[in-house]
């Protein structure tokens, strides 16, 4: 099975190793078809969380478990 990969904001770098990304989605309501967005923030393992400023747009991959959170790792900076 392929690992799933996401794409959204950096939220946090304060952490050593790890930084926060917010990844947003559209939904849409079943009954009254209206779309909206939906919002849930990751915890991504990477080496030198410093090298990543917040704002800047990333994607993640899914990992084995690192920690009780973290089971994403950064894969690259998107421009």
């Amino acid at each position: 099975m392929p690992k799933k990969k996401l794409t959204g904001l950096i939220v946090s770098n304060k952490m050593d190793k790890t930084i926060v990304v917010n990844v947003e989605r559209i939904k849409e309501h079943p009954i009254y078809k209206r779309r909206y967005k939906v919002h849930k923030k990751y915890k991504a393992h990477v080496e030198n969380s410093k090298d990543f400023e917040i704002g800047q747009k990333v994607i993640i991959e899914e990992c084995r478990p690192i920690s009780k959170d973290k089971k994403w790792t950064v894969i690259e900076k998107v421009k």
